[in-house]
């Protein structure tokens, strides 16, 4: 796994957390790479694991949860870095195609030796179907970049996500349609940053 992926995540925990939480993080982790990452290095992603494993039991928030609102975090740097992705681009069923046809094409531009997962999309009707699948399991994060990636362009769309496979995180189908309902406003919750330390 690259090591974007892992600074990102430290950038994340430091900016809506604290220098201190990212401390006890990645002592708590303990990692073969003792937290030391570089963006262009690669690394096993079940160093990932453990310090997202190590932020929950410093933070009380549910791993899932944590890597979800990592996967927004990562779309909105992602659209921050690479705007050029979105050019023309008019909606969240537009784009999410794109990920394996055109952004996965120029990401191996960049970095050759990077294993990333594979996108299969299929429209049914008014509805995308978008299929996720790797040997990681990341379905959470998957997750996080569909829902952000709906609120970037700002839509109404309900998504469904249907754990596929051995239901291990590591092969899932998201089922993006138009909004069926009004939205509902609930109280808000207290929130820092992308996560939410109240979350069960």
């Amino acid at each position: 796994m690259k090591g974007i992926v892992f600074t990102e995540l430290i950038e994340m925990v430091e900016a809506d957390l604290g220098i201190e939480i990212v401390d006890r993080m990645l002592t708590k982790a303990d990692t073969p790479s003792q937290g030391s990452y570089t963006a262009v290095g690669t690394y096993d992603h079940g160093e990932l694991i453990r310090l997202v494993i190590a932020l929950s039991g410093e933070t009380g928030i549910p791993v899932s949860e944590l890597v979800r609102s990592f996967g927004r975090h990562l779309f909105g740097r992602f659209a921050t870095l690479y705007p050029q992705f979105f050019r023309g681009v008019e909606g969240t069923l537009d784009f999410l195609p794109l990920i394996e046809t055109y952004i996965h094409v120029e990401v191996r531009k960049l970095y050759p030796d990077a294993e990333l997962p594979s996108f299969e999309s299929e429209f049914v009707g008014e509805s995308l179907e978008f299929y996720y699948q790797s040997s990681r399991p990341f379905a959470d994060l998957a997750e996080g970049l569909v829902l952000a990636c709906v609120d970037h362009f700002n839509e109404r769309l309900d998504v469904q996500r249907i754990d596929l496979g051995d239901h291990d995180g590591r092969h899932a189908k998201f089922v993006i349609s138009p909004a069926q309902r009004s939205p509902i406003v609930a109280p808000a919750a207290k929130v820092i940053g992308g996560m939410n330390p109240c979350a069960n």
